[in-house]
């Protein structure tokens, strides 16, 4: 990827969720909420605190996270469709 995000901003895709319930009932698009879980593409070096040293972020790239499902702006880099959102959008990191 060509693009590096600022400050305390991370680049976020979407992990899409299955089409399907439990009991296999088909779910159509139109009826699916968009995935608020994805995945950290690239992360910034960290937002500047009062005393003007950076503060790294807590993600990085590679990380699963769950931010809310409203949180960041959509982009396109390279005909992808990703999320842009500051760290502080993001809820919490999934562990495996």
């Amino acid at each position: 990827m060509k693009f590096r995000p600022l400050h305390d901003r991370v680049v976020v895709r979407r992990i899409e969720n299955e089409e399907k319930t439990a009991g296999g009932i088909i779910i159509p698009d139109t009826a699916q909420e968009k995935p608020s879980e994805g995945e950290v593409i690239a992360a910034g070096p960290g937002a500047r605190g009062e005393d003007g040293k950076v503060v790294p972020l807590d993600v990085k790239a590679k990380d699963r996270v769950l931010f809310g499902q409203w949180s960041g702006s959509e982009i396109k880099v390279d005909g992808e469709e990703l999320l842009i959102m500051k760290e502080s959008d993001i809820l919490g990191i999934i562990t495996k």
